[in-house]
């Protein structure tokens, strides 16, 4: 064999290995729930936020308005440990506050808390059913106004069923635990393949806080494939609960290394 058919079919075999490690892997952005994908081992997941904002339009109880424009570019970091697991390290990033109230201004800016956490795959033995568990730890460690103020640990578990090649479901469950204090989110959603390297997701996201009112949300959003290791996402959603009129939207990128 000749130097260069050796090194064609060594491009060759490269190419069919990232191929295969593409189609077992999948990023957990956009979305509030996470995916069963996990980062194979020796490679490193960037999922970045560019940024993500929120506004809110609230009134307290002497009826005085208030406006809050807020952003942040959270990033979250994955990496395989094994086969089936990975490790996962996240920051809320930076943030950036503004509030106006009866013709005052008031802007300010900070640090994000940090996180860690463990994903695992479950092998299910099925070819269109997949599950994986996640556990959590925030660590309060931002500055004041962009802090959880005390740490949270969550307990995550997502099932997803793909229909067909063009359509997939999703059931993502967190049970979080912050100063004593339980709370409970469930989040079906379902993913749509659009066209070409165009798809789509949308969600709604339910969430009960002990001794707190029921929280509902609705979001969606597009996802565009660049290539195999490459892809760029835009969301919105709404709340829909209490009388405040909330709205987010965010855009967002994440590479495969």
């Amino acid at each position: 064999m000749t130097k260069l058919k050796q090194l064609s079919f060594i491009i060759s075999l490269s190419s069919l290995g990232m191929s295969a490690m593409a189609s077992d892997f999948s990023f957990d952005r956009p979305g509030t729930g996470f995916g069963t994908g996990i980062t194979p081992v020796g490679n490193l997941a960037w999922e970045q936020g560019l940024p993500a904002a929120k506004y809110v339009e609230s009134k307290d109880a002497s009826g005085i308005k208030t406006k809050t424009l807020s952003l942040n570019a959270d990033m979250l970091l994955r990496t395989g440990l094994a086969e089936n697991t990975e490790l996962q390290l996240g920051w809320l990033g930076p943030a950036w506050t503004q509030a106006k109230s009866q013709g005052q201004t008031v802007e300010d800016d900070g640090l994000g808390d940090v996180s860690i956490a463990v994903k695992h795959r479950v092998d299910l033995d099925d070819d269109k059913l997949s599950m994986a568990v996640l556990a959590q730890a925030l660590i309060a460690t931002g500055n004041d106004g962009f802090s959880a103020e005390e740490d949270i640990y969550t307990l995550g578990t997502s099932v997803q069923y793909q229909y067909n090649a063009l359509v997939n479901t999703s059931m993502s469950m967190f049970y979080e635990v912050q100063d004593g204090d339980w709370s409970v989110t469930a989040i079906p959603s379902i993913g749509y393949k659009i066209a070409g390297d165009w798809s789509g997701y949308s969600e709604l996201v339910y969430r009960k806080k002990e001794s707190l009112d029921n929280e509902y949300a609705l979001g969606t959003g597009l996802i565009y494939a660049l290539n195999e290791r490459t892809q760029f996402d835009a969301s919105v959603g709404v709340d829909l609960d209490g009388q405040a009129r909330s709205y987010n939207a965010g855009l967002g990128i994440s590479y495969l290394f």
